[in-house]
């Protein structure tokens, strides 16, 4: 697929050279979410292997990695205010493009501003390879946004068919994708590091802090917001067994912490803080069906820590079925109360499942996940490299 354009496209190298990498994406640092974390790993693999790349996205710093960030114009969503889409224009991507002289455009969970960007390559003969990330169709569903989960629909097979290669996390986005008729079509999961979240991080102090008359913790880490189906907690609250404990930020906390009164809501956390929480968790707990992966669920896994999640999207690849966790029907209270009764009330069960939950995913390491992805990176310029110049 190219677009009729008269600019010739770009000269690009042998497989065997660096590649130069623009990545476009639409959630960047300080905003601390699936989409980030995955950009930070891509431009960090990236530098180690000698790669060039350069970041176009709404937020930033100045650098990351070694490598430029241009901060696109955004804005907030009126309904979720502390997360910004990129508004920029194909002229201003234009001129990065001609400027970077990509060999590849990497859009990160394309919307405004990757539609915009692959919009651009096109024109310019430059290939791109998408990251399908974020459900926009499930997104606008939970919003109840009037008329959005048809314009989500279509929004995505308008971003994606114009790509030369779209990558879904998990088996059921693939699917999703192909329901939605998008072409080209690939997978790529998501990696985990497994020395920061490791079973050797549990922390009997924090454990003490949060439960001192030595009660169980089931916790949940990630974004508070709607779309994540967090009421499904209250099922659990008040439980004497056991303290709920929530690791996030984002517009549902202050409800949630009316709703989860006897809570432990530790906020934002980074590095070793965030895999102390997880190794010292004895159950992660997910609520929301509309993961594309459930990147929070294998960071739980790496941590020694049996998952209960719903038995939709991502959890469906990421949590093996009565080996490393349980998984519910979606949405169903009475089910997931009926799952977190059997790890907690059975601790042979719990154990056993601990042990299987680090060792299914010691193959999923962020570094052998990202030389999957320069492959489709190479694969798509090869394709590209055969198809005649444009008259």
């Amino acid at each position: 697929m190219r677009s009729e354009s008269k600019i010739v496209p770009m000269p690009r190298p042998e497989t065997s050279e660096a590649l130069r990498v623009l990545v476009v994406s639409e959630s960047f640092l300080p905003q601390v979410n699936g989409v980030t974390n995955s950009v930070r790993r891509v431009l960090e693999h990236l530098a180690a292997r000698g790669h060039v790349a350069e970041l176009v996205a709404p937020t930033g710093p100045a650098t990351y990695a070694g490598f430029p960030v241009s901060l696109a114009r955004g804005a907030s969503l009126p309904f979720y205010r502390d997360f910004r889409i990129g508004l920029e224009t194909r002229r201003r991507l234009r001129q990065v493009m001609l400027r970077f002289r990509p060999d590849v455009v990497h859009v990160a969970s394309p919307a405004t501003l990757g539609h915009q960007a692959v919009l651009t390559a096109a024109e310019l003969g430059v290939p791109t390879v998408a990251i399908y990330q974020t459900d926009m169709v499930g997104f606008a569903e939970r919003y109840r946004i009037a008329g959005g989960a048809r314009a989500m629909t279509r929004l995505t097979q308008r971003i994606h068919g114009h790509c030369d290669l779209t990558l879904a996390p998990s088996s059921a986005s693939l699917r999703q994708l192909e329901s939605l008729d998008v072409p080209r079509l690939g997978l790529w999961p998501r990696g985990v590091d497994l020395e920061a979240f490791h079973p050797a991080r549990r922390d009997d102090d924090l454990r003490a802090r949060l439960a001192p008359d030595g009660r169980l913790l089931i916790g949940y880490v990630g974004r508070l917001a709607a779309e994540k189906e967090l009421d499904l907690l209250t099922h659990l609250h008040g439980d004497p067994r056991f303290r709920l404990v929530v690791v996030g930020g984002g517009p549902e906390e202050q409800r949630l912490r009316t709703l989860l009164p006897d809570a432990a809501f530790l906020g934002l956390l980074h590095g070793e803080e965030l895999g102390a929480a997880y190794a010292s968790l004895d159950v992660f707990v997910h609520t929301g069906r509309y993961e594309t992966y459930c990147q929070s669920a294998q960071e739980a896994l790496a941590s020694g820590v049996p998952v209960v999640a719903p038995r939709s999207g991502g959890p469906l690849d990421v949590v093996d079925d009565g080996r490393s966790g349980l998984l519910y029907r979606a949405g169903d209270p009475e089910d997931l109360v009926r799952h977190i009764d059997a790890l907690v009330g059975d601790p042979v069960l719990r154990s056993r499942m601990a042990h299987q939950a680090r060792a299914s995913v010691r193959d999923r390491s962020w570094v052998r996940v990202n030389e999957m992805l320069v492959e489709h990176y190479r694969a798509v310029i090869g394709e590209s490299l055969a198809l005649p110049l444009a008259s």
